[in-house]
């Protein structure tokens, strides 16, 4: 009899998370999540990933920069996946406690439980955002992953559908202020495609990494368009020159350090394209709309 193929999978509420759930628990396999609070994955998220409390097979609640709330996280687990990262301002903790340390910790663990691989998901592009925080502390983990005696994947997104979903956010206030002309282009990913992409991952042998996008390109300002006309609102887009967002990071960190470091690397991601190897079948305007649905 075929061993069922048991996986923990950390960051498990958040958007990405809960696809990859959805995904390794439609091919048979055993699910530990790891969450901060069970409460969350109880209910559908904000852009429509899918509530998993009552899929998984196994919830472990606690926090990651506390490790002593975690212990015997990968016992009799086989595969790793982890997209945990700090993905909003926290009083107390920055992207190198909780994407570097964290994640270092249960790759600790997992050697110690000799778990098979380890899936992680990082960021495209990071060669050229290398000095920007949170892809430091992304890419010291994975030094760490590589420098390990574990099979792994490192998995590089380009941005989700939910990055995009700010947008919308934004565009049914009825204003979007823009930093730079909005020329440069990227072919965001939906949650459910990047799950086939990263499970698809937890059966090869081989290290490697995969840059991943999805099927449509556009302009950073198709897309804030893209979003009003999903609203049914004129599009009113106001462009900020990128030496003012600079300056006002600097401002910002003299009160905010953490604040700062993460919106750092939403300015400099508009420097430059953002394309990567197209994946899957989901559009975005698809997913506007099915916002706009949500908000009659």
């Amino acid at each position: 009899m075929t061993k069922i193929k048991q996986v923990l999978v950390a960051g498990a509420s958040g958007y990405l998370g809960r696809y990859v759930v959805q995904e390794f628990k439609e091919r048979g396999y055993y699910v530990r999540a790891l969450v901060r609070n069970q409460d969350k994955i109880k209910t559908p998220g904000p852009y429509g990933e899918p509530a998993i409390y009552d899929i998984v097979d196994d919830i472990v609640t606690g926090d990651i920069t506390s490790p002593q709330s975690l212990k015997e996280i990968c016992r009799d687990i086989d595969l790793v996946f982890s997209a945990l990262g700090l993905t909003a301002p926290h009083p107390e903790q920055t992207s190198h406690d909780v994407d570097y340390l964290g994640n270092k910790w249960i790759l600790e663990q997992a050697l110690a439980e000799n778990v098979s691989r380890f899936i992680y998901v990082s960021v495209f592009n990071q060669e050229k955002m290398a000095e920007i925080p949170t892809i430091k502390a992304h890419e010291l983990f994975v030094d760490e992953l590589k420098k390990s005696a574990l099979s792994w994947t490192v998995i590089r997104p380009n941005g989700y559908f939910s990055d995009m979903g700010r947008f919308f956010s934004m565009a049914e206030s009825g204003h979007i202020f823009m930093i730079g002309e909005g020329e440069k282009k990227i072919n965001p990913i939906h949650g459910a495609d990047l799950a086939t992409v990263c499970v698809n991952a937890a059966s090869e042998k081989e290290p490697r990494e995969i840059a991943v996008g999805g099927p449509d390109i556009y302009s950073f300002r198709e897309i804030m368009e893209m979003a009003f006309q999903a609203c049914g609102k004129t599009p009113w887009i106001t462009s900020l020159p990128l030496w003012l967002a600079e300056g006002g990071l600097i401002v910002t960190a003299l009160f905010n350090r953490n604040l700062a470091d993460l919106l750092s690397f939403a300015v400099e991601a508009l420097k430059f394209d953002h394309v990567a190897p197209p994946y899957g079948t989901k559009h975005l305007k698809d997913f506007f709309a099915e916002l706009a649905k949500k908000r009659e």
